[in-house]
């Protein structure tokens, strides 16, 4: 038997239980969860009352196998793996026109919507996937660390869609674990000076503590650093990373004419933008969502090189019965945590 959480009503859920497949198919893997991140994303779907697919309540994963199906090859039983989507299928629509890198099935799976997506996602003491849906953890990331490989490949995706010149005047918005992330990957890209906007003190404090130099509250202070920087053209790059609609208008207006708006933090609600004033300043306006096959690898080879600083983002480990009440505690707005991991039940416990 395995234990899982589902949401059964707007900012509700309950722990259910399922009786393992006596056989796998023959493509598929059981994992024994180690640990599961809580991320926004779970929040907004705990709160909506299940809107987001089930397979992705619960997504920033690690464990072990513990079984594998007659086909898999690339796994063994014993061995560490994270959550991960599988390479381009080399058959969809996308990758038949030249689009590997928007693979329609490795979208799909990131966005827990394939026909083998499981009932439910890492909130659990067991997992069934796809062989496609797993990576090994490499040498030298630990078990937390693993954890949060999922996130981390988030942030070196979009850092490399934007495509970051060396040197470049970077201005991080928002310090929560997408922006403190974000931040040491364009540190490790190579940029020459790097501003992290966030209003909330502990999380300033949190990116203090990774060494950045440069953090402030929203406000005057942000916009006489970029001015002094910049001479007063503004930002090379600007990293959105609240998801919050109201802010998207003015952090473009940081970013200098011809500079790159890139956009993380997903919104729930409609933003009013001044197109003509994109226009007039021919942005380069960049929209990320989750990640590919080879961002994983290199996610945690920034994490294993110590290029990118993950440990010190893990602030709580709760069990299943307290999941929703670190949900509703997340959804406050009132906390302290940054990065929560679940440590659910073993299988058979």
């Amino acid at each position: 038997m395995s234990t899982f959480a589902r949401i059964d009503a707007v900012s509700s859920l309950v722990l259910d239980e399922e009786t393992l497949p006596d056989e796998l198919g023959p493509d598929q893997v059981q994992v024994d969860i180690t640990y599961c991140g809580i991320c926004a994303t779970d929040t907004h779907n705990y709160t909506s009352g299940g809107q987001i697919p089930p397979a992705t309540f619960g997504h920033e994963w690690t464990g072990t196998i513990s079984r594998v199906g007659a086909s898999v090859s690339s796994v063994r039983d014993g061995d560490r793996v994270i959550a991960a989507v599988g390479p381009a299928c080399g058959t969809c629509a996308m990758c038949r026109a030249g689009h590997a890198d928007h693979c329609d099935l490795s979208f799909a799976e990131a966005n827990g919507v394939t026909l083998d997506a499981p009932a439910h996602g890492g909130f659990a003491s067991t997992l069934v996937v796809s062989e496609r849906r797993v990576v090994p953890v490499i040498d030298g990331v630990s078990d937390v660390e693993a954890a949060l490989v999922e996130p981390t490949a988030v942030t070196f995706h979009a850092v490399r869609r934007a495509r970051q010149s060396l040197g470049a005047v970077v201005v991080v918005q928002g310090a929560g674990p997408i922006g403190l992330l974000t931040a040491q990957h364009a540190r490790h890209a190579g940029a020459g000076r790097l501003l992290v906007i966030e209003p909330n003190a502990d999380r300033r404090a949190a990116a203090t503590a990774l060494e950045f130099s440069d953090v402030v509250a929203p406000g005057d202070t942000a916009s006489a650093w970029i001015d002094e920087v910049t001479s007063g053209l503004g930002a090379d790059v600007l990293y959105e990373c609240t998801g919050a609609a109201t802010l998207l208008k003015s952090s473009s207006e940081m970013v200098r004419r011809g500079g790159t708006l890139a956009l993380l933090g997903f919104p729930m609600t409609d933003s009013q933008i001044s197109y003509g004033d994109w226009q007039v300043r021919e942005l380069t306006v960049i929209g990320s969502l989750a990640y590919t096959h080879d961002d994983f690898l290199g996610a945690m080879r920034a994490i294993a090189d110590g290029s990118v600083q993950v440990e010190s983002l893990h602030t709580a480990t709760i069990g299943l019965s307290e999941l929703a009440a670190m949900l509703d505690e997340l959804d406050s707005g009132d906390t302290s945590q940054t990065k929560v991991l679940l440590d659910p039940p073993r299988s058979g416990e």
